[in-house]
């Protein structure tokens, strides 16, 4: 018995991730094909300029916040107004907004005193804007000088469009962590956000750069501040409400990354317990035939999941397995490490990066250097990824979403 569960998680460990990758790869070729293959990094000439605010909430980020608000002031995009939310920082970011609202006149700057989490933070912001398009940003992000336009771009040809999710790039290199996230947010994130898109639904916005629709931002009811990850939730308020969610890959912004175990663990885990929260939040769409077409992405987030847990268990058993000789289920069990077939996970980890470095590499010229580092993704990064989701689903299982999700500001890398 305890031998047919260890061979049943085995074959599950080893299919899932593999499918899903081949499922990647083909939906990102055919987006491709469809929508990405005769784009140019310019974009086209728009019917109008309406107003759009960008909405950079920010927790102690003096170092970098003066360097992205530049970036979106020298954005190609005439009709602009930038505001900051400082959410009760404790360093020097008060000076150093009020020195820069002096310089720009479409700068505002709004001081909170209490630390109330990022979606309070950009529900106040959106009270106080005045665009029919809002972009939002995080506070280390730089800002394409074509993301605005070509997000903006949707939003006047499609009146469906509700939301729209960029390309974030990572921008520090230097260290083994950086680079394997770099690798993921081409051939793991942007090959998903593509395949996504062509489904019909895409699973969550990237936090760093999105854009809203201003009267969708409102029918929805604004961000939540009941989950941990505003970004997922607000996301699925837009699917459940009918409203379309886009990927765009022109609108790129260059971001930091964490370079810490521990600051890599703390981003994972705040991930890992968001979307648990958001799928514990929306289990109804599951009942609804008219939300029908968020169902694949519903399941693949929750067999996530299980081959997380499915995989813990497979070690337990191999270590039980081993301190007894081997022989305790009958015969020697593999090391789910070593022998779940890895040298077809490490050819479909390469072919997956190998798509995306084909793909992407009009956006980010430099994405093949980091090509070699990518076979510590399934090797070592991936059974990390996977610890923090286990440690974290409980957590978003039983967290009570009537408190505000307050917020610390995440590790964004080596300092030199």
């Amino acid at each position: 018995m305890l031998r047919n569960i260890f061979n049943f998680l085995s074959i599950f460990i080893f299919y899932y991730p593999v499918v899903m990758s081949l499922v990647w790869i083909v939906g990102s070729l055919c987006f491709y094909w469809r929508r990405e293959r005769k784009s140019r990094r310019i974009p086209p000439e728009l019917s109008s300029y309406p107003l759009v605010s960008v909405l950079i909430p920010a927790r102690n980020e003096s170092q970098d916040i003066e360097e992205t608000v530049n970036s979106v002031l020298v954005n190609e995009y005439p009709n602009l107004e930038v505001i900051v939310i400082n959410d009760a920082s404790t360093d020097n970011m008060k000076i150093v907004l009020d020195r820069m609202m002096h310089k720009h006149k479409n700068l505002k700057v709004l001081h909170l005193e209490k630390n109330m989490g990022k979606a309070n933070a950009l529900n106040l912001a959106f009270a106080m804007s005045h665009g029919e398009v809002i972009v939002t940003i995080d506070a280390d992000c730089l800002l394409d000088k074509w993301a605005v336009k070509w997000a903006v771009w949707h939003f006047l040809k499609f009146p469906r469009v509700g939301a729209l999710t960029g390309n974030p790039r990572v921008r520090n290199r230097t260290s083994l962590l950086a680079k394997i996230q770099t690798a993921e947010y081409s051939s793991v994130i942007g090959l998903i956000k593509r395949t996504q898109r062509i489904m019909g639904k895409v699973m969550t916005v990237s936090g760093v750069v999105a854009a809203w629709r201003r009267t969708a931002v409102a029918h929805v009811g604004l961000w939540s501040n009941e989950v941990i990850t505003d970004d997922i939730e607000m996301t699925w308020k837009m699917e459940t409400h009918f409203w379309d969610v886009r990927y765009e890959p022109n609108v790129i912004c260059w971001m930091l990354v964490p370079e810490s175990l521990m600051g890599l663990w703390n981003q994972r885990r705040r991930w890992a317990q968001g979307g648990i929260e958001v799928l514990r939040k929306h289990c109804d769409v599951l009942t609804s035939w008219k939300n029908r077409r968020i169902w694949p992405i519903y399941l693949d987030y929750f067999l996530g999941v299980v081959w997380a847990y499915s995989f813990l268990l497979a070690v337990i058993l191999w270590l039980i397995n081993l301190c007894f000789g081997g022989n305790l289920f009958y015969g020697a069990m593999g090391n789910p490490f070593m022998e779940w077939n890895g040298s077809v996970v490490a050819v479909i980890c390469f072919l997956q990066f190998f798509v995306s470095l084909l793909l992407d590499r009009k956006y980010d010229e430099g994405l093949w250097k980091v090509y070699f580092w990518v076979i510590w993704y399934p090797v070592i990064y991936w059974a990390y990824n996977s610890l923090a989701t286990i440690i974290a689903a409980p957590k978003g299982v039983f967290h009570q979403m009537n408190r505000a999700a307050v917020w610390v500001s995440p590790d964004r890398g080596i300092r030199k």
